[in-house]
């Protein structure tokens, strides 16, 4: 078993995980801006966008670059900044570092080596937007952006469909409308869903409904903003495990192993998908795309 290492007694300095404003400045906490201005190095996702909220509460820490694109040449640098006694705090743009935001892999190098890590409570879209939605709060699946490539994406929906819990996403504006008829091909068009926009903004505002019925949304106005989707969760899953021996295949290889056992493509295709709640008609042309 893996335990945590103490850190009562250690000579490195401190990484701090900070959360920011997903909108409101107000969302601020005292620590937090306490934090930032204790630090000697703030280790910033977009150090532009940092600096306007560092001037809002005049802090003067010094900030570096810490993004999607430079972090395998940024992570030792910070480290070799910790071990020297240097505290650190890591922001994200928005919400809290390492959700759907850079962070996870700075963590692990430095718990690699033993410095402490310190997590700030504050501002997360998913969670703010999950508690006002509606939909049941617990249990629930926060997956966050899904691929974008559409066949890649279909394939992450579908094994989703199978979970009974509530699942959050976020998606940017000019994607949401091809997500959401994605999410309605896998999920059914009957399924509920809660679209949260410009979260603690002036403009916020929720759009609960079926999929029909969002997506009329979508293309009845104008899409600005960030969005965070939450889809109720499959009351209709049935135990696969049980009924379908082969479960711990990819719905295409189940097909194909029932097909090889002598059963007809059209008989393989209708048992898979009715055990694991597929669109039959998908299923059959994608196992159809294959054989191609």
């Amino acid at each position: 078993m893996n335990q945590q290492k103490s850190f009562a007694q250690h000579t490195s300095g401190t990484l701090y995980l900070v959360p920011t404003p997903i909108g409101n400045l107000g969302d601020m906490t005292v620590r937090a801006i306490d934090t930032l201005k204790a630090v000697q190095v703030i280790a910033a996702e977009d150090t532009r966008h940092t600096q306007q909220l560092l001037n809002q509460f005049t802090i003067t820490t010094k900030q570096i670059s810490f993004h999607e694109h430079n972090k395998e040449s940024r992570i030792p640098e910070l480290v070799a900044l910790l071990l020297k006694g240097e505290d650190v705090a890591q922001v994200s743009d928005a919400g809290m570092p390492s959700i759907s935001d850079p962070g996870h892999e700075l963590v692990l190098a430095v718990l690699a080596v033993n410095i402490p890590v310190v997590p700030l409570p504050g501002a997360s879209a998913g969670i703010t937007a999950l508690i006002a939605s509606g939909l049941a709060p617990q249990p629930f699946m926060f997956y966050g952006f899904l691929a974008r490539k559409p066949k890649e994406q279909l394939a992450e929906l579908t094994e989703l469909n199978q979970q009974k819990q509530t699942i959050l996403f976020y998606e940017a504006p000019h994607r949401l409308a091809k997500t959401l008829a994605n999410m309605a091909t896998v999920f059914g068009a009957s399924r509920q869903v809660v679209l949260a926009r410009e979260l603690t903004k002036r403009y916020e505002e929720f759009i609960r409904g079926d999929f029909t019925e969002v997506l009329q949304w979508v293309n009845e106005n104008e899409v600005r903003g960030e969005f965070v989707i939450m889809v109720a969760g499959n009351d209709e899953v049935v135990d696969v495990k049980q009924s379908d021996p082969l479960a711990d295949l990819p719905a295409l290889e189940a097909v194909q192993q029932l097909v090889d056992s002598g059963l007809k493509t059209t008989a393989a295709v209708k048992q898979i998908a009715k055990l694991r709640q597929l669109d039959r008609q998908k299923l059959y042309l994608d196992y159809q795309e294959g054989q191609a």
